[in-house]
This record gives structure tokens, sequence and C-alpha cells, in this order.
């Protein structure tokens, strides 16, 4: 598939490339990306160079794989990452540090989740993240994903085992409103604003989910 790019008035997804290498090492030093995904550590440009060749491009070549760099309307600066894997049909992304709280990638996975069900064949989209990965779990729950509840990961650690993940599901026919049941974080009642950081995301597994690095 040769690469496209979607855009809305909130958000527009490209393809990554090389001059965005140093956003994508930079956002890769944050703790929480780390924590949450399975970006090599410590991450340096060999890491940011190997993702662009071997995951983006080669995802976009095979058809396994399509994966999106996050910008902010009218910004070149690339902010975070979206993909959607077609073998499994789960969907993975994380938003930079300084971008999180802003509705971006909730942005960015309604435009994703449009696109995967009009033109894309696609019927379902999965979501996982690590059990105590809330920021994650809040941009599924406000883009209209049902909570389906935890069991094993799709996609190895960086342990290689498969870790216990909070699971949802969107569907085509599903409306977008936010679904009951979804677990709210032990400290408050109420989501916190997003982190937007998930398990596989982009430069975090594929390994960005399986191992793909960005």
């Amino acid at each position: 598939m040769r690469p496209f790019v979607l855009e809305s008035d909130a958000v527009r997804l490209s393809v990554p490339e090389r001059g965005d290498i140093d956003a994508i090492v930079e956002s890769c030093q944050d703790p929480e990306l780390q924590r949450f995904t399975t970006v090599p550590t410590p991450y340096d440009r060999s890491d940011a160079e190997f993702f662009l060749a071997r995951i983006v491009d080669h995802g976009w070549s095979t058809g396994r794989e399509y994966t999106w760099g996050l910008r902010a309307p009218g910004s070149s600066e690339l902010v975070g990452m979206v993909s959607l894997r077609f073998g499994d049909h789960d969907i993975g992304f994380w938003t930079s540090p300084a971008a999180r709280g802003r509705g971006l990638m909730s942005a960015a996975v309604r435009l994703v989740a449009d696109w995967a069900f009009e033109q894309g064949d696609v019927a379902q989209i999965y979501w996982e993240g690590y059990l105590d990965n809330d920021g994650s779990a809040a941009v599924a729950r406000s883009t209209g994903f049902t909570y389906t509840g935890v069991g094993e990961g799709l996609h190895p650690g960086r342990d290689g085992a498969r870790p216990l993940c909070r699971k949802g599901l969107l569907r085509a026919t599903d409306d977008r409103t936010v679904k009951p049941g979804w677990p709210l974080p032990a400290a408050s009642a109420e989501y916190p604003r997003p982190a937007d950081v998930d398990l596989r995301g982009p430069a975090a597994n594929d390994s960005v989910t399986g191992p793909e690095r960005p």
C-alpha cells in the first residue's frame, strides 16, 4: 500500500520520515512511554532508524501494519504515533509528554477507526494496555471502545512473556459514545486526562505492538 495522509480539523496523520528521527528519539526517552511500551531501553537514533525502515516502511509495503505520525494542525512537528495492525486488527499509539492531555490521540484514533471501517475493510478493532496504563485506557474509553475485561496480551513484553492486559473492542457498527463498564483508577473517581501511551504504540512494539521498535 502506498502511504496516505489522514486529516481532520483536530489532527494530521502522515507517515513518519527521517526528518522525524530526533522527535522520535526524544519522545522515547520518556519514562512513561518506556514503562508502558516495549521500545528498546536505552533508545537512540539507530533504534529510530530501524523502526522507520523495518516497521514503518515494511508495514506499509506489505500491508501488514499502517503507521502514522501524529501532528497538530498547521504543524510539522511529530508529537506521537498511531498504528493499525491488520493481522489482529489491533491499534497501538503513543503521544509525546508535551502533547498529552490535549485530546490529540483520541482524535487520531477516531480518524484511523473511521478510515478502517469505511475504506479498510475492517469490521472491528482491538485495543489492549497494561493493567496500570490508565492513560491509554482513557483514550480507548473516550473513543467508544467497549471494555471486554482482562486477559493475556496479544504481544510479548521485553521479557518474552505475554503480560496481563485490559482489553477493549470497537466494532464498525458501534456508535462512538463512552460505554459503561470501564474500571476507574483506584485513586480517582474519574479517569485522568489521557497520557496517550499504549502497550504497543508504534515506536513501541509490534513488538508497538511482537517485536517492532520505533
